[in-house]
C-alpha cells in the first residue's frame, strides 16, 4: 500500500479524497493555486505544494508541475479527483514514465472511453444501443449546421473530452447551432485544453440514468447499481439519488450487465461510471463513459456501504476486489442536492464572495435519516470566479425514498449560507413538489416546473401558521429583552393582542404561554397552535423549533420595523403590530420603483469576453450584445429591446461584477 498520495485536484473532492486516506494511515500532498493557498484541502493535506496561477490552465492543467510537485515530495501515486487532468491519458502515461502510479484507469481503456467521439464509435462496433448521431469531428459553424439539420433537430453539441455539463448546448435549430457551436467550443478550450466538438439528437424528456462500475488489475469487475441524475440545469446535474424511482429490477440487471460489458471490453481497472439516456418506457441508450470519479459517488457510497475513493487506491496499489457481484446489494435510498453559489432569483447566475456565514446541517444519525455534507469550504472562505460554483454536497440517506426526501428538506432547511447567493431555496423547492416526490423525473424537469423562472413558492397553510408564530415568538423575545434592558416599556412584553401583518393580509392573533412554548390563537379563526423551544437569541439567522410537534427550522433576519423569516421556498416579510399601528401601515403610499430599463447590466460577476456593438449603433430585440464568462460558463448576453447603444460601459477583458453596467440605450 502507499505511504504518500498527491491530490491533484482542489475544493470538497481534494477534502474527500485526504479523509479517506487518513482512515487508511496514508500521508496526503495537496497542490494549490493562487486562489487555494489558504483552502481547507492545503490546511487538511500533510504537505502542499503551489502550482501556478489561478485559471486552471496555469496551474491544475499542468501536468509537468503536478509530476514535479510529487517527485519533490516523494508521493508514490497521484489521485486526480474529478474534472481537470482525471480523463487525460497523456497525464496516465507521464505518471507512468515518471515511476508514479496514477489512481484511475489504465491509459488505454481511458483513451477508448474518455473520448465521447471515439467511445460512441466503441461501443456501437462492441454491440452497445447509441444515441443516433454524427460520429466524426466537426471543423466549423457551417458543418455544424449541415449535420445538425441532417439529424433533425433538436440536438446536442458536445465536446469530445467534456464532462461535469461543461461544453454542452442544446440546438433547437440553426441560430442555436451558430452561435452555440462557438461558445461551447470555447468553453471546451478554456475547461479542458482540447476544442473537439460532436453533435448527436437530443432525446426529448430523456432520464439521465448511470452504472457505477469498480474493476481490478485481476480481470474482476462489478457494477455497484445505477444513480438517477435527471434534475439538471443547462445540463449540469443538480440533484442526484441512489438509486432510481424509474428501473424495476429486470431493466436494472440489463443496464448493470451492459455497462459491466463495455468495461471488459476496454479492461477497465478502476471506479468508472457508465452513462445511458433513458427513456420513460425505461429503454436505454449508452451515452457516455467517464473514466473517472464521478461528482455524485457519495449516493452510491450510502447505499452500497462501499468506499469508492478507498476502493480506487486499493485497485492502483495492485490489490484484488474484497467482493463479487453477489456480496452487493441495494440498501436504503439516497438523495444528494448539489450547493452552488449562484442565484436561483436571476436565473441561475454565478456568485461569487466571501462566506461571511457557512453553517450546515449537522451529520450523521439524524433519527429516521442520516446527514452527510462533502464540502472544501469553510466560514470565512472565498468563492472564487476561477472554478465551479459548488460549495457543497448535501447527502441524505433513509430507509425509502420518502425518507430520504424528508430528510433532505430538513437538511436543507438547516443550511445557511451569507455572503453569496445560494440556491438553497430551490433545492426546497424540488423537494416540496409533488412531482419529484412521485420520481416522475425527466431532464427537462426544472424548465418544465420553473418555466418562467424560480420564484418563491406560496406558503401552505402549514408554513402561514409557522411564520405568523416565528414572528410571534422573535417579537415577545425582543420585547422581553428591551425591558430587561430598560431599554422599552413593560406594555410591549406584557401586550397580548397583536395583529401579523404578512404584505396586505392581516391576522389577528392572542399569544399565551411562558418559558418553552407560546400558544398562539388565531382569533376569528377559531383554532391555535403552539410554538415549542423559544429558544432564539437576538443575532441568530436560524430559529429552531416545534410547531404543534413538527420540527422546523427558519431562516430569520430583522428588517425595517419586522423580520424577513424564510421556510424552504417560501419568504414572507413580517411585521407584529398593534391594531393602530397597522391601520397606519395600510395607509402608506406604494412605493414605485425606479426606472432601469435603458441600462444593461451584467447579471453575474465575471469577465468580458467580448462587446459585439458599439455606442451609436442601432440594435434589435434579442441581439447579442456581449459576451461575459464566470465559473467556466460563457453566457451571452442579448439586447432586451430594440433600440440605439447610447454608450458602452465594459470592454473586452474586463472583470465586472453582478449589476455593473454593460450598456446604456438612449
Amino acid at each position: 500500500m502507499f505511504s504518500k498520495i498527491l491530490i491533484a485536484n482542489r475544493g470538497e473532492i481534494a477534502v474527500r479524497i485526504i479523509k479517506t486516506c487518513r482512515r487508511m494511515g496514508i500521508a496526503t500532498v495537496a497542490v494549490y493555486s493562487e486562489a487555494d493557498a489558504a483552502s481547507l484541502a492545503v490546511e487538511m493535506a500533510d504537505e502542499s505544494v503551489f502550482i501556478g496561477a489561478a485559471p486552471a490552465a496555469q496551474s491544475y492543467l499542468l501536468g509537468d508541475r503536478i509530476i514535479a510537485a510529487a517527485a519533490e515530495t516523494g508521493a508514490q501515486a497521484i489521485h486526480p479527483g474529478f474534472g481537470f487532468l482525471s480523463e487525460n491519458a497523456k497525464f496516465a502515461r507521464l505518471c507512468a514514465r515518471s515511476g508514479i502510479i496514477f489512481i484511475g484507469p489504465n491509459a488505454a481503456a481511458i483513451e477508448a472511453m474518455g473520448d465521447k467521439i471515439r467511445s460512441k464509435a466503441f461501443a456501437a462496433e462492441a454491440g452497445v444501443a447509441v444515441v443516433p448521431g454524427h460520429d466524426g469531428e466537426i471543423a466549423d459553424t457551417p458543418q455544424a449546421r449541415l449535420i445538425s439539420e441532417d439529424i433533425g433537430f433538436p440536438v446536442m453539441i458536445k465536446a469530445s473530452a467534456g464532462g461535469g455539463g461543461k461544453g454542452i448546448r442544446v440546438a433547437w435549430n440553426a441560430r442555436d447551432v451558430e452561435e452555440g457551436f462557438a461558445a461551447v467550443r470555447a468553453e471546451a478550450k478554456a475547461a479542458f485544453g482540447d476544442d473537439r466538438i460532436f453533435i448527436e439528437k437530443f432525446v426529448e424528456r430523456p432520464r439521465h440514468i448511470e452504472i457505477q462500475v469498480l474493476g481490478d488489475r485481476h480481470g474482476h469487475i462489478v457494477h455497484l447499481f445505477e444513480r438517477e441524475c435527471s434534475i439538471q440545469r443547462r445540463n449540469q446535474k443538480v440533484i442526484e439519488e441512489a438509486p432510481s424511482p424509474l428501473l424495476d429490477e429486470a431493466t436494472r440487471a440489463a443496464m448493470g450487465a451492459q455497462a459491466v460489458a463495455l468495461a471488459k471490453a476496454v479492461n477497465y481497472d478502476s471506479a468508472g461510471t457508465v452513462e445511458f439516456v433513458a427513456g420513460q418506457d425505461r429503454s436505454f441508450y449508452f451515452l457516455e463513459m467517464n473514466t473517472r470519479l464521478q461528482v455524485e459517488h457519495p449516493v452510491t457510497e450510502l447505499i452500497a456501504g462501499v468506499d469508492l475513493v478507498e476502493q480506487m487506491i486499493r485497485v492502483a496499489a495492485g490489490e484484488p476486489l474484497g467482493f463479487a457481484q453477489n456480496d452487493l446489494a441495494i440498501n436504503g435510498w439516497a438523495i444528494e442536492s448539489r450547493i452552488y453559489a449562484e442565484d436561483p432569483y436571476r436565473k441561475f447566475l454565478p456568485s461569487i464572495g466571501r462566506l461571511r456565514r457557512y453553517q450546515p446541517p449537522a451529520e450523521g444519525d439524524r433519527g429516521g435519516f442520516t446527514v452527510r455534507n462533502d464540502t472544501g469550504v469553510r466560514e470565512g472562505d472565498e468563492i472564487s470566479m476561477f472554478y465551479d460554483p459548488m460549495i457543497a454536497k448535501l447527502c441524505v440517506w433513509a430507509p425509502d425514498r420518502k425518507g430520504a426526501v424528508k430528510g433532505m428538506a430538513r437538511a436543507l432547511e438547516e443550511f445557511h449560507i451569507e455572503g453569496v447567493s445560494d440556491n438553497t431555496p430551490f433545492l426546497s423547492a424540488v423537494m416540496d413538489q409533488a412531482r419529484f416526490a412521485s420520481g416522475e423525473l425527466s431532464t427537462d424537469y426544472i424548465a418544465d416546473e420553473f418555466a418562467e423562472g424560480f420564484h418563491d413558492l406560496a406558503a401552505t397553510p402549514w408554513q402561514r401558521d409557522l411564520i405568523a408564530a416565528v414572528a410571534c415568538g422573535m417579537h415577545r423575545v425582543l420585547a422581553q429583552r428591551a425591558m430587561r434592558n430598560g431599554g422599552g416599556p413593560a406594555l410591549p412584553a406584557k401586550r397580548t393582542r397583536w395583529m401579523v401583518a404578512v404584505g396586505k393580509a392581516r391576522r389577528d392573533v392572542e399569544l399565551s404561554g411562558e418559558g418553552a412554548a407560546l400558544k398562539v390563537q388565531f382569533t376569528g379563526e377559531d383554532r391555535a397552535v403552539t410554538l415549542e423551544t423559544l429558544d432564539w437569541r437576538p443575532g441568530s439567522a436560524l430559529f429552531h423549533g416545534r410547531l404543534d410537534g413538527r420540527p422546523f427550522t427558519a431562516k430569520v433576519a430583522p428588517a425595517a420595523e419586522g423580520f424577513i423569516i424564510r421556510h424552504g421556498a417560501t419568504k414572507a416579510k413580517v411585521m407584529v403590530l398593534t391594531p393602530a399601528s397597522a391601520d397606519l401601515h395600510q395607509r402608506l403610499p406604494a412605493k414605485i420603483p425606479e426606472d432601469t430599463s435603458r441600462f444593461v447590466v451584467s447579471p453575474m460577476p465575471g469577465l468580458v469576453v467580448s462587446f459585439e456593438v458599439a455606442a451609436g449603433e442601432e440594435v434589435k430585440e434579442g441581439q447579442v450584445l456581449c459576451v461575459v464568462e464566470a465559473m467556466k460558463m460563457q453566457n451571452i448576453i442579448r439586447a432586451e429591446r430594440d433600440g440605439v447603444i447610447k454608450a458602452i460601459g465594459a470592454e473586452p477583458g474586463d472583470s465586472v461584477a453582478a449589476d455593473d453596467v454593460l450598456a446604456e440605450f438612449a
